[in-house]
């Protein structure tokens, strides 16, 4: 394996070519590697061949929908998804981080705060702790395979979860039976805060509770403690 292939796959979807180079020199200059799109056919295209680690969205494309690429790479691929758009309201961020985006970054933007963003996003999946190095853990019959972003119930029935939808489960793992507050899952997920972010939560974990057969109205896996936070009631084990 060569140098170059060890390093971390970052793909740019930006249609501006000088906002394109300004974020490809700067993770380039930081060593990841790059491939740049300027459209989301050309993108799509490529993610036959490739399997890119992380995906830089800009939302204006010429040729499609931004927000429902963003939800299709989030059903379809493990990559961590970070949208850079000049959107700056509110509902834009809203509804990219619910559709399941990781995070977004309004332009224009330092790109300091490119890398250091997207280094929070990839820090996870690199990490050296040992429930990081796991990729199957068990809970309640179901199997969680974190390598091919897969729930199994018990029946067998294999369900589909995004990377943002991973990550959250990945923290209850890590911290079953215990209290979770708010702000340590922001902080897990090293996430910027705010209304937006918190809103995305609640998305993420409403969608694991269906995903995961729950009636909302009495959750036996997924607790939520009004004012304080959330618990994960199953025992879980890890292969």
């Amino acid at each position: 394996m060569t140098e170059d292939s060890e390093k971390q796959l970052v793909a740019i979807l930006e249609d501006e070519p000088e906002i394109r180079r300004i974020m490809s020199d700067a993770l380039e200059a930081a060593g990841f590697r790059i491939m740049g799109f300027a459209r989301a056919t050309e993108f799509e295209a490529a993610l036959r061949h490739i399997t890119p680690d992380a995906c830089l969205v800009d939302l204006g494309l010429p040729d499609r929908d931004g927000l429902a690429l963003v939800h299709r790479l989030a059903m379809q691929s493990g990559a961590a998804i970070i949208i850079v758009s000049g959107r700056a309201q509110v509902q834009d961020r809203v509804i990219g981080l619910e559709l399941g985006a990781d995070d977004y970054i309004i332009k224009p933007f330092e790109p300091a705060e490119l890398l250091a963003r997207l280094r929070a996003r990839l820090r996870r999946p690199t990490g050296k702790t040992a429930t990081d190095q796991r990729s199957r853990a068990r809970f309640a019959g179901w199997t969680a395979d974190f390598d091919r972003y897969l729930l199994t119930s018990p029946e067998g029935s294999e369900t589909p979860m995004s990377h943002a939808e991973a990550e959250i489960l990945r923290i209850f793992f890590e911290s079953a039976r215990r209290l979770i507050s708010r702000a340590q899952m922001q902080e897990s997920l090293g996430s910027a805060g705010g209304d937006s972010f918190d809103r995305a939560i609640d998305v993420r974990i409403s969608r694991l509770r269906s995903k995961l057969g729950e009636d909302p109205k009495n959750p036996q896996l997924i607790k939520t403690i009004y004012g304080a936070g959330y618990i994960f009631l199953a025992e879980v084990s890890w292969s």
